[in-house]
């Protein structure tokens, strides 16, 4: 089943589409299997905790996951699991100037934004001087 996903009309019009939930959705449906980068919901249906997180991490993608419950436990363990760069834990938007943006699998490498977006270009080296005899700082 498919709700929404229609064009809005008017001045916006072909810019902008409403969100769209997809329902019996199976792992051999594209919109399962691809990053979508619009409003979309694709739901599927699962028993176990296990069973949700083989599912997640069947995929080639791994940008983001969304978990949401009132257990604590389950949130972190459920967390830790994911094969994604980024998780939301009972949060949908995670996204922010202080936080690394990227993913893992097909979803790319390395981090944008944060302190952490430029380790990609920056090589660091390590230097240790010893065994310099007679060196006395207080005589330079």
């Amino acid at each position: 089943m498919f709700i929404g996903g229609k064009e809005k009309k008017g001045k916006t019009s072909g810019f902008f589409i409403e969100p769209a939930i997809v329902t019996d959705v199976n792992l051999s449906m594209r919109v399962a299997k691809e990053e979508i980068f619009g409003p979309v919901a694709a739901i599927i249906k699962f028993k176990t905790e296990d069973e949700a997180v083989n599912i997640a991490n069947s995929v080639d993608v791994g940008l983001a996951a969304y978990v949401f419950s009132q257990d604590i436990s389950q949130i972190w363990r459920v967390a830790e699991r994911l094969q994604t760069g980024m998780v939301g834990l009972n949060e949908g938007i995670i996204s922010s100037v202080e936080a690394p943006f990227g993913g893992i699998k097909q979803s790319g490498f390395g981090r944008e934004g944060s302190k952490y977006g430029m380790d990609d270009y920056v090589n660091m080296k390590y230097v240790c001087l010893g065994g310099l005899k007679g060196l006395d700082r207080d005589s330079q």
